[in-house]
């Protein structure tokens, strides 16, 4: 569902201090928020995204 290179996207569903969203925050379903931060740690592994902000 969520792509790892969309860095816009996953940004979206990531706070200031680059910590993924809780479910009720991005009204997401159980499967779609799995997938969101699978999505999200692939991309910091790959340095698309930063693991911590400051």
């Amino acid at each position: 569902m969520f792509d790892y290179k969309d860095t816009e996207r996953l940004s979206e569903n990531v706070n200031a201090h680059a910590r993924i969203l809780r479910r009720t925050r991005t009204k997401l379903s159980a499967k779609s928020q799995r997938s969101l931060a699978k999505a999200i740690k692939r991309s910091r592994f790959m340095a698309l995204t930063p693991y911590i902000a400051r």
